[in-house]
């Protein structure tokens, strides 16, 4: 049972010895994760952009059809779709300035 205890204790160590070996510094690591994100925040924000154009011509067509059928409430409508086009737009940017990407 000692013997046992002492391949347990030993491989233990063993393990601890060869983790701390292939650990890297934390600094590299954040730095390389930097990079990686700064790689594709110029495609995420083209995405955005992309999407609200999409939001935009879908709300276009909504706003349109409301306007057409002579519904009250198409102001509010229009102002809901033109704002979270503005909004996805303004937030891309922001981002893009705010990270100084």
């Amino acid at each position: 049972m000692k013997k046992t205890f002492k391949t347990i204790c030993a491989a233990f160590v063993l393990l601890l010895i060869s983790l701390s070996a292939f650990s890297q510094d934390g600094n590299a690591g954040i730095n390389e994760a930097t990079n990686q994100v700064k790689g594709y925040f110029a495609t995420g924000t083209n995405l955005m952009y992309a999407i609200g154009a999409i939001v935009g011509l879908v709300g276009a067509i909504k706003v349109y059809k409301k306007w057409n059928d002579g519904e009250h409430d198409t102001g509010k409508v229009a102002s809901s779709w033109f704002g979270s086009c503005i909004f996805l737009v303004v937030v891309a940017t922001v981002l893009k300035s705010f990270f100084g990407v």
